[in-house]
């Protein structure tokens, strides 16, 4: 008992203690829970993963996710080292990742198949005892397929070693073969690894843009255990669609076009492009639109030459109008102070230039059709009937009402979790080391509480009631949050997608990156920051993405003397040119850090076929003196407080402030 506890202590608490006593109603059940929450405390802590800019890549993704980023196949090769072939270990964790897959195969070459069920079984049950070890059979068991839960604890909690059970043990894996039900066993038993492999799956952003799968990755994320995220700008871009912002509805239109990707639109969420398609081909049905050609993005999506061009019509379509409604928000808000991105009406259609800081460029591009010389943001009455169109199909896609609602419900703007700082992209700074102050909604604010604002903001965009004056406000930031020189999901001094488009001038397309880029290189920043978000630990992190390291050029993601870790290592193939690798993993288990580096994934039916893992190299971070256990983390924290109220429980049941009563009292 804790020496602390005194009468006038839980004399104070008395009131919360009663309520605790209606779930622990006698000293036998409080006991009890001590006993089980103290044990808790003393396993090792849950292996959590973190991953980020997956942009849309689900294959890689879910490969990752179903191997667990090697720790499975690292098991594997412990658990089997002198006794199987390499050949088998491979075959085996093939099965475990694609489980469905890998067995009609097997049926369609194996002569004995009884025989493979058998062994295969016993291995199957060797690697889950060994993945569930570090989690108590309560959590095991929660996590068991119904159908199959009574039999997967007795293999699991009973050991064929022990000569009273051997036989036993055996009796039940011939029975499940014997019944036909050896298939469906396998699979709940392979699923049920993956599912013990990976304890927490933290997210620090950007699940949406340039592949073509983002929705099957929500698809995945909404059914996962236990996930967070830390949202990206392109995640906030799609936020601010689905909450009726119709400039984030021509962006990511704008992207998904930008890299032919129209998957998760149309197929995704049931964005009805047609419109945009018909209003493209009246309006540029002459142009060939060449500088606005689909980028490949290292995809296997091949287009014919008419689909090219009609996807460039639509491609040029909706930047213009993205261009004219960008002009009517900052024209609306002048605090957000983006005059210099106001560019339609410093164009000379007749000499095909444009005035930019002061200098002329010419446009690549002289022909602009829907642009009104008098009044160069206002929509054509065509392109006003078309975002009504396109915000009515965002609004009433079920799809991707039900994504964004997961993304509010387990994400956020930072997390701090087990010391550890968790954010997509950057907190302003001053060249100075000192945190910017940034004014919103007439308001200052800098650091942590400005990361408050803005998930606040973000909420409000897509909760708040129609007819709400912050509503609006919102819905305009969560713009600028896209491109605004003070976003802490952006934070550069401009988004030169008009220069880009338009002028072949490398200088003035450059986009400088704000001070928290080249200040987080140093160790006392880090810690400036790691204080200014409450974050405590010896071993204390911040964790980004956003930028992708360039690994090719030599670029290390640890940071700061390991204070720092950017994960951003390239997921999307059209990074993979300039990154040289696939994508980063940070493993965070009972004994320290890992980061692993990803090769590119070549596809998911190779992997299959072949056993084609992904090739990853893993670099220790930093490993614990000690094997961390739950009491270590910020769950063994919440746990030791509710030992220390039911201690005050039993104090009070033992000392006669509460008396102990049978649950039916309740």
């Amino acid at each position: 008992m804790t020496k602390d506890i005194t009468p006038e202590y839980v004399l104070g608490d008395l009131r919360y203690l009663q309520l605790l006593a209606r779930s622990f109603p006698t000293i036998a059940d409080a006991s009890t829970e001590i006993i089980n929450l103290e044990a808790i405390l003393n396993l090792p802590k849950g292996t959590e993963h973190f991953l980020s800019d997956i942009h849309g890549e689900h294959q890689a993704f879910n490969h990752v996710l179903k191997n667990a980023s090697g720790a499975i196949k690292r098991k594997v090769n412990e658990i089997f080292s002198n006794t199987l072939r390499d050949y088998e270990k491979k075959e085996l964790c093939t099965l475990i990742y694609y489980p469905e897959q890998k067995l009609e195969l097997v049926k369609c070459k194996e002569s004995d198949l009884d025989d493979w069920f058998l062994i295969t079984l016993n291995q199957l049950v060797r690697v889950c005892r060994n993945v569930s070890s570090k989690y108590t059979r309560s959590k095991v068991r929660k996590a068991l397929p119904k159908e199959f839960s009574y039999i997967i604890q007795e293999l699991l909690h009973e050991s064929s070693d022990e000569p009273n059970k051997s036989a036993y043990l055996d009796q039940v894996i011939k029975t499940i073969i014997s019944t036909g039900r050896a298939k469906d066993f396998i699979i709940a038993m392979c699923n049920l690894i993956q599912r013990l492999a990976i304890d927490t799956l933290h997210v620090i952003g950007d699940i949406y843009d340039r592949g073509p799968g983002a929705h099957i990755i929500m698809d995945t994320l909404c059914d996962y255990h236990h996930f967070d995220i830390q949202w990206g700008n392109h995640d906030v871009m799609w936020m601010g669609a689905a909450a009726g912002n119709t400039v984030s509805m021509a962006n990511v239109i704008r992207m998904s076009l930008r890299f032919g990707n129209l998957t998760t639109l149309e197929d995704g969420y049931g964005i009805n492009l047609l419109p945009l398609a018909t209003f493209a081909m009246d309006t540029y049905g002459d142009d060939p639109c060449e500088l606005f050609m689909p980028k490949s993005n290292g995809s296997d999506t091949v287009f014919d030459g008419k689909t090219i061009r009609l996807i460039s019509q639509m491609h040029k379509a909706i930047t213009i109008i993205q261009f004219k409604l960008e002009g009517e928000i900052i024209r609306r808000r002048p605090e957000f102070e983006m005059d210099d991105r106001l560019l339609l009406h410093r164009i000379d259609l007749k000499r095909g230039m444009v005035r930019i800081g002061g200098k002329e460029y010419e446009l690549k591009d002289k022909n602009w059709p829907t642009l009104n010389p008098k009044d160069p943001y206002a929509l054509s009455i065509e392109e006003e009937d078309l975002i009504r169109r396109i915000q009515h199909s965002f609004e009433y896609s079920e799809k991707l009402s039900k994504h964004m609602r997961c993304l509010f419900r387990h994400g956020s703007m930072y997390q701090v979790c087990n010391s550890n700082l968790l954010f997509h992209a950057s907190v302003p700074m001053n060249t100075d080391g000192t945190l910017k102050s940034v004014r919103v909604n007439g308001q200052e604010y800098k650091g942590k509480a400005l990361l408050d604002k803005v998930d606040q903001l973000i909420r409000t965009a897509y909760f708040d009631s129609e007819d709400s004056p912050e509503k609006d406000f919102a819905l305009d930031y969560i713009w600028y949050l896209w491109g605004g020189k003070d976003s802490p999901l952006f934070d550069k001094s401009k988004m030169a997608t008009f220069e880009r488009a338009f002028i072949d001038d490398k200088e003035v397309q450059k986009e400088d990156k704000g001070a928290y880029y080249s200040l987080r290189e140093e160790e006392k920043i880090c810690d400036m920051l790691l204080d200014e978000f409450g974050v405590t630990g010896l071993h204390r992190h911040i964790i980004n993405g956003h930028v992708p390291v360039r690994s090719i050029q030599g670029e290390n993601p640890i940071k700061a003397n390991g204070k720092l870790l950017v994960i951003d290592g390239g997921f999307s193939k059209a990074y993979h040119p300039e990154t040289g690798i696939a994508g980063y993993t940070l493993v965070y288990h009972s004994r320290g850090f890992q980061l692993v580096q990803h090769e590119p994934f070549l596809s998911t039916d190779q992997a299959i076929k072949e056993g084609r893992d992904i090739r990853s190299t893993t670099i220790v971070v930093e490993l614990s003196s000690h094997r961390q256990m739950v009491k270590d983390t910020d769950k063994g924290t919440d746990l030791q407080r509710q030992i220390h109220d039911l201690e005050k429980l039993l104090y009070a049941y033992r000392n006669g402030f509460i008396k102990e009563k049978e649950r039916s009292e309740y």
